[in-house]
């Protein structure tokens, strides 16, 4: 247990410090196959590309101990690509929707006419479309485009930031904020347990104060001893907690653990689950609008293929094929510690695209809420660090409990042996004590004048002979 807190003086706080977990997150885009006809209303048909495969490392600055038993810390992550692991490089093209011109139009579709016609003009005087050819480099880290000032110009403030613009330039070299946790020391059962973060003990993203809850850990570690019941952790990159339920026990390389699995819940909306109320405006079960959260854009997270959504998603666009094997999360935790041993967290990215009134460049298109991308961050134990987590929590308590019967049985062997030895130990004194016969007759008494008696008994007997 002394292991598990975090305390500077422990062997595992430098494995909580700079995580020795090999981290991979994979990424793959949905490249739109027929984007004119999508433009005439057209369903659209998506291609899987990837997986774009890239080493992730974490590691914690800015470690600050407080009296009530907390310790606060920025995580950041850094993320290297990996040709040998990928299928495709970050120099291909690929045909997305686009992101920021499709976003603003959703955006501005409640504004003045003369507003989205003057914008529709500035977009097409940049030859500016509803889908782009970009690479995948592009896409990822971001690229310049004279969209943003544009947009802000018409509408300011409607794009809060400058420079380029990516779906992960603010995930490479950057941090998930601060998080403030407990660090066990007085009670162990609230290890890991975010008490803050960014200094919050609520988010003020969501419409009702159960949704805006930080629950459970920062997604790293739980509490020992777990249950087999549900975990929770919060996560910025959702905008919210999230709260997986068990599933079934199992082994990782002879390591036990526990699998965690999201429920069908995790992102059904206010109807189907009323919890969720919270998170809407709410459109089909599996999709959860994170718009309140990234700049008021049209986005929606979900399962990858639209997993365990309402079939209408999946229908809308052709090229999808939900499968629980391939794009179900899950987390593999070893019960007594809370350290996850194997884990693979999955979402998708998803925009909503349509026609609006007064801005020709998104010509006819039917309302869809279209994936861009999915993507898997994956992590096992592995190496040296799982040889000594078995070593430790494994062999050792498993040879300790061996000792333990086989120190019973020799116990029981032992009591079983004292107690024949003293047996026989009983029956060989009695064999060597020696026995009266029950007809010999006790002697007479001794006295002063038995002697004299006897001597004249035979005195007179001897007469008598003579």
């Amino acid at each position: 247990l002394q292991n598990v807190r975090i305390d500077p003086n422990s062997i595992s706080f430098s494995m909580w410090k700079d995580i020795p977990v090999p981290f991979y997150m994979s990424v793959h885009f949905f490249e739109v196959l027929n984007p004119k006809e999508v433009l005439q209303g057209a369903k659209p048909v998506l291609n899987q590309r990837g997986p774009y495969v890239y080493r992730e490392f974490r590691y914690k600055t800015n470690i600050t101990f407080h009296d009530n038993d907390t310790v606060s810390f920025l995580e950041y992550r850094k993320l290297f690509f990996q040709p040998h692991l990928s299928n495709g490089s970050e120099e291909e093209y690929i045909v997305v929707p686009n992101i920021l011109m499709m976003g603003a139009a959703v955006m501005m579709e409640n504004l003045p006419n003369f507003v989205k016609l003057l914008l529709s003009g500035a977009l097409a005087g940049m030859k500016q479309e509803a889908f782009m050819n970009r690479t995948v480099g592009e896409i990822m880290w971001g690229y310049e485009d004279p969209l943003i000032d544009t947009i802000n110009m018409f509408v300011p403030g409607l794009i809060p930031f400058k420079g380029k613009f990516g779906l992960f330039v603010e995930l490479n070299n950057s941090n998930s904020g601060l998080f403030t946790v407990n660090t066990g020391m007085k009670n162990i059962s609230r290890v890991h347990m975010v008490d803050l973060w960014n200094g919050l003990k609520k988010v003020n993203y969501w419409r009702s104060s159960e949704c805006n809850m930080i629950n459970g850990t920062s997604g790293e570690m739980w509490p020992p001893f777990m249950s087999p019941t549900s975990l929770e952790f919060y996560s910025p990159d959702a905008c919210r907690s999230m709260t997986l339920v068990y599933k079934q026990s199992g082994k990782f390389k002879g390591v036990p653990t526990y699998r965690f699995v999201a429920p069908k819940t995790l992102f059904a909306n206010g109807t189907d689950y009323p919890p969720n109320e919270g998170f809407c405006p709410c459109m089909q079960s599996g999709i959860q609008n994170v718009s309140t959260c990234r700049l008021n854009a049209p986005m929606f997270i979900s399962h990858p293929h639209f997993y365990n959504a309402d079939p209408a998603l999946v229908n809308a666009v052709e090229g999808l094929h939900p499968s629980e094997a391939q794009h179900a999360l899950f987390l593999d935790v070893h019960p007594m510690t809370g350290i996850p041993m194997n884990c693979s967290i999955k979402l998708q990215l998803n925009l909503y695209i349509k026609q609006v009134s007064g801005i020709i460049q998104t010509g006819k298109i039917k309302p869809v809420v279209l994936p861009l991308l999915w993507f898997a961050e994956s992590g096992s134990i592995e190496g040296s660090v799982l040889k000594q987590f078995y070593t430790n929590l494994v062999l050792i308590p498993s040879l300790l409990e061996y000792l333990q019967y086989i120190f019973l049985g020799l116990s029981v062997l032992l009591i079983v042996s004292a107690g024949v030895l003293m047996a026989m130990s009983q029956r060989s004194t009695a064999e060597k004590s020696p026995r009266h016969p029950a007809t010999q007759s006790k002697p007479p008494p001794s006295s002063e004048t038995t002697p004299l008696l006897h001597d004249a008994d035979t005195l007179s007997q001897d007469d008598a002979e003579a």
